[in-house]
């Protein structure tokens, strides 16, 4: 079996997301997007499944990907997105986390609109220094709890004890 270029695959990357583009279920943007990625040599698909409660919507680009990890797949090769009509659209900043959970930095990506036109890049242009496990790796270290007493912080009162809360932003859903 003759081995496929690197452009014929991400061609047929972008005709299974405009397949999927077809079923996505977006009656409140009207905004239907599709994806594929390509992981251990098969090609996985997904489209926007919007909810009226708009929180609970799920992107085309995390479909995708749960498509390929719910069939045992742990890396991804490559992305392909079809969405948008005066330009391509990109992927989300929550779907630029998830691809840089399963690709490597330089995994290609490309994205079009409905009319073809499309952009390519790698998944560390989308999202340079993206948060990964080599950042949770001191806390997996740790031998004890965050709440445990002996792993609390000893910062004086009146300061900040963690970087989430100099941000103001919470570290859990509390």
């Amino acid at each position: 079996m003759r081995k496929r270029s690197p452009e014929a695959l991400l061609a047929d990357l972008l005709r299974a997301a405009a397949r999927a583009r077809e079923n996505a279920h977006a009656p409140y943007s009207q905004f239907p997007v599709g994806a594929a990625v390509l992981a251990e040599g098969r090609i996985y698909a997904g489209c926007n499944v919007e909810n009226s409660a708009y929180p609970l919507s799920i992107c085309a680009e995390r479909n995708a990907v749960a498509a390929a990890v719910s069939a045992g797949a742990r890396r991804i090769e490559a992305v392909a997105v079809v969405g948008g009509q005066a330009r391509p659209a990109a992927p989300c900043g929550g779907c630029r986390q998830v691809l840089a959970e399963f690709c490597a930095p330089g995994a290609p990506v490309v994205y079009s609109n409905a009319l073809g036109e499309r952009i390519a890049t790698t998944v560390g242009e989308l999202l340079p220094s993206a948060f990964s496990a080599v950042d949770l790796a001191p806390i997996a270290a740790e031998p004890e709890s965050i709440g445990s007493a002996r792993g609390r912080s000893r910062a004086a009162p009146g300061t900040s004890r963690s970087a989430a809360r100099r941000r103001g932003t919470r570290s859990s859903g509390r």
